[in-house]
């Protein structure tokens, strides 16, 4: 009886060991990617971004200078390209929130290795769609004019238009998605600031940790915080791209003016968002040494998620194909078999391509084993996405109901350019923090990995 008890005993020493080795090596494989010398890949990558960032900054000084007439926009297509990133860019900005509030609330473990990187992409991809209808407004320095004033100037701001919706929604989810992601890296930023031997580094990163020092009463607030924001954060992945879809859906032009908008733009979010990143996390995981940390079955569960969205935005397709037809409005259907067989009929089937065909090949467990191929049509799904944007904007204004308001847009190099700059943007932010905060929630991972649970069938 006794051996038995020191062997248990022993068993429940070597299991403490064990969990506090795998907890070391968490904390050292996330940290060094803060704490030492990066690889030589970071400085290409952020050599192009700086270069395509600079193409951002050219095209819009000339467009303050000159004036949108630079964009290729006209008369009958005065939405383009400005209003198609900017709604591709929101969209981008959901995957995070989802991950890390919902999946946050209904207990998905899987998400603590991803959703810091999550929740840093949406904030970025916020960051760029909030610059296209700044843009597109042609003077921005008088944007005052829209907010609430004395109408001393006559002006009358119309804040019943979904375009102040977008204002205030977006701010709001901005703002709330700061707060959720700099609440989730304090434990992890004091971790970098004890780990760290440079001076300005623990200045830093102890200024940014608001004195963490991990004590019961601060873990126990702290999770009672990040509740509070994950459950604040939630109603939002739903509000703000439905009130982007408002844009379209309150018209009264065909092709927008349907009630399918709200849930099929909030799917295609949530599609385009997880294909963003995987896009990002599968050659991180592999530059950084993480693969421990995303697994294999992190990419088969982004996978099912990606493909269950790309199904329910393959049947927002048909049904509203098939609305179109059954509403027996000329005009509607007109819209849509133009779409289908007009000028742009290119852009319809490279979206259908992309958004419909691709992902089902998520279904096969082969496929989603092979991470090159995994890539690839998750940057297929990226592009797809832009091009149902293009569609549902450009197409649908192409031929209104006199011919005489018929058009074709054709972009300018200011319009590739302000596009390329955007990403340079995006991969800007992206890369400086890859290299300066922590890429993954090293305490959340820690408390949902095996070892954090090491004995526990024994109790």
């Amino acid at each position: 009886m006794a051996s038995a008890t020191e062997a248990h005993a022993d068993d429940h020493g070597h299991g403490g060991e064990n969990a506090r080795e795998t907890f070391r090596g968490i904390t050292r494989d996330v940290t060094k990617v803060n704490l030492t010398p990066i690889g030589r890949w970071w400085y290409p990558a952020f050599g192009v971004s700086l270069l395509l960032l600079g193409m951002l900054v050219v095209a819009v000084t000339h467009l303050f200078r000159t004036g949108i007439g630079i964009w290729g926009n006209n008369n009958v297509q005065g939405w383009a390209w400005d209003i198609t990133n900017f709604v591709f860019w929101v969209g981008i900005g959901h995957a995070g929130t989802l991950i890390s509030a919902v999946l946050y609330l209904f207990r998905q473990d899987w998400r603590t290795s991803i959703n810091r990187s999550a929740e840093a992409m949406t904030i970025f991809a916020v960051a760029c769609a909030g610059i296209f209808p700044i843009l597109h407004t042609g003077r921005p320095w008088f944007a005052w004019w829209m907010i609430p004033h004395p109408n001393d100037m006559g002006m009358w701001p119309q804040f019943r238009s979904p375009l102040m919706w977008d204002v205030f929604a977006i701010s709001t989810y901005a703002t709330t998605s700061i707060l959720f992601w700099y609440m989730g890296m304090v434990p992890d930023l004091a971790t970098l600031r004890d780990k760290s031997k440079d001076k300005v580094r623990q200045v830093v990163y102890g200024l940014l940790s608001l004195g963490w020092r991990g004590s019961a009463r601060q873990w126990h607030r702290y999770e009672r915080a990040y509740l509070i924001l994950a459950a604040l954060s939630t109603p939002l992945v739903l509000s703000v791209h439905s009130v982007v879809s408002f844009d379209f859906a309150t018209s009264q032009n065909p092709g927008w003016h349907t009630t399918i908008l709200p849930p099929y733009f909030v799917a295609g979010a949530i599609f385009s968002g997880f294909a963003m990143v995987m896009t990002l996390m599968l050659p991180l995981r592999h530059v950084l040494g993480l693969k421990h940390i995303i697994t294999q079955d992190h990419i088969h569960a982004m996978c099912k998620v990606t493909v269950a969205t790309g199904t329910i935005v393959g049947g927002a397709y048909a049904i509203e194909l098939f609305t179109a037809w059954y509403s027996g409005n000329l005009w509607e259907w007109f819209t849509f078999r133009n779409r289908i067989l007009g000028p742009y009929a290119w852009a319809y089937f490279i979206m259908v391509s992309c958004n419909v065909i691709a992902p089902q090949f998520f279904w096969v467990k082969k496929f989603r084993e092979n991470l090159v191929f995994v890539w690839i049509l998750c940057a297929f799904i990226n592009v797809g996405m832009w091009f149902e944007r293009f569609v549902i904007i450009v197409s649908s204004l192409a031929r209104q109901a006199l011919p005489g308001a018929w058009g074709y847009f054709e972009p300018t190099k200011w319009d590739f350019m302000t596009l390329a700059g955007s990403f340079g943007l995006f991969g800007t932010l992206f890369l400086l923090f890859v290299r300066f905060a922590p890429v993954v929630a090293m305490a959340e991972v820690k408390a949902v990995s095996p070892a954090a649970h090491a004995g526990k069938d024994d109790h």
